[in-house]
């Protein structure tokens, strides 16, 4: 048996008015999974337990078949071991991002969704210019990447409170900067950052062209040395990956899944949706499991891009999906498929937003509910509820 699971990131969403009250998973175009929903099962599931906040890092470690309670490490734990950084017992990471503020206000979390290459060469001048020998910084993609803290208290530095530069689009940030034990580093390094970046050739270029300049970076989502049991052992089952964020990566490279790079993949609404299709398929040919990830519709999420939002839908439904059910879609015998995102990522509130999100899974043994259509407001028909993603993900790789 093979199995997949396709994680259109933050894509469930809110009636909008523009679209005449549908979401714009609703106003999309989407007959794969249309397919899916009238010939399998379509439900809600419950992503992100109680107590937790709705991040990324939650959701993907449920939909991969892990209870986050249990084995939240933080997103920027999971981030380092993608990019191949060994946290020691005295080390603590933090997800940095590069951004714009302006008098005060946090105007874009992705400094315009600034290139790799030009964020490569701001983090590495930041790096040399502050020179601390207890900070490091490791350049990732786009506006994302991370810092190294090392501490004689790693409790403290993990506690501290911080928070997601997303969360605040258009607010002020002095309500936000970091707080608590240890918190004091971050902030001085947080406020000693635009001095640095503004006197870069790259930013000064970005304001030039009008474009958001990466005037400050941003430090949360801290996480100390990771431990997970491998896939495999949990699972029975051999697996890969795929996505373009180093979060998703991260959890994959812990829990023993090989992770596979697709040219192109980018993280954003023109990424390399049919690529990541045809690497998922040609990965089965070796394991049992693959696990495609697109950032891009939560992406339009943060930007509150409505349009943007239903063309990545649109997107997803037919290079992702339609390639993928096109090898399978005649003999659904030893073959299971999942649809589901990891959280919402409304566009009237541009953050991400716990609740059940609706699922579909179509397959061997997946008896057909006979809906018409894979949403939002449909998955809440059948009355069909996982408690949780590591409850969905025994059922696709276990249950009949």
């Amino acid at each position: 048996m093979k199995y997949i699971v396709l994680v259109p990131d933050g894509l469930a969403d809110k009636p909008l008015k523009e679209l005449g009250g549908k979401t714009p998973l609703e106003a999309a175009r989407t007959p794969h999974m249309d397919f899916l929903a009238k010939n399998g099962m379509t439900g809600l599931v419950q992503t992100i337990p109680d107590g937790l906040p709705p991040g990324s890092d939650i959701g993907n470690l449920s939909l991969m078949g892990y209870n986050p309670k249990k084995h939240l490490c933080g997103r920027a734990a999971l981030e380092a071991a993608n990019l191949g950084v060994k946290l020691g017992k005295d080390e603590v990471a933090f997800r940095c991002n590069l951004v714009t503020v302006k008098n005060g206000t946090m105007v874009d979390y992705s400094a315009g969704h600034i290139s790799t290459d030009e964020a490569r060469n701001l983090i590495e001048y930041l790096e040399r210019m502050i020179d601390w020998p207890d900070v490091r910084f490791y350049p990732g993609k786009s506006y994302r990447h991370l810092m190294v803290v090392k501490t004689l208290n790693v409790v403290n530095m993990v506690n501290v409170k911080t928070t997601p530069p997303h969360d605040i689009m258009g607010k002020k940030i002095k309500s936000y900067l970091p707080s608590g034990q240890n918190g004091g580093i971050l902030l001085r390094m947080m406020e000693k950052s635009p001095s640095i970046l503004n006197d870069h050739q790259i930013n000064k270029l970005r304001v030039d062209s009008h474009e958001n300049p990466a005037n400050m970076i941003w430090l949360w989502g801290q996480g100390a040395n990771p431990q997970l049991p491998l896939f495999k052992t949990r699972y029975g089952l051999s697996g890969s990956v795929i996505s373009a964020v180093d979060l998703v990566n991260g959890i994959g490279c812990l829990i023993g899944l090989e992770v596979v790079s697709v040219p192109g993949a980018n993280g954003y609404y023109d990424t390399n949706y049919k690529g990541k299709a045809r690497y998922a398929l040609d990965s089965l040919k070796k394991n049992d499991f693959v696990f495609v990830h697109v950032e891009a519709t939560d992406e339009a999420g943060h930007n509150g891009d409505w349009k943007a939002k239903v063309a990545c839908c649109e997107r997803f439904d037919d290079e992702v999906v339609g390639t993928i059910l096109k090898s399978y879609k005649n003999k659904e015998e030893g073959v299971r498929i999942l649809v589901s995102p990891d959280h919402a990522t409304p566009i009237t509130i541009r953050t991400h937003e716990r609740g059940p999100v609706p699922f579909v899974m179509w397959g061997d043994g997946i008896k057909a509910g006979g809906i018409e259509s894979y949403s939002e407001k449909a998955a809440s028909k059948p009355g069909v509820k996982f408690q949780s993603g590591e409850d969905m993900i025994h059922y696709l790789l276990k249950g009949k």
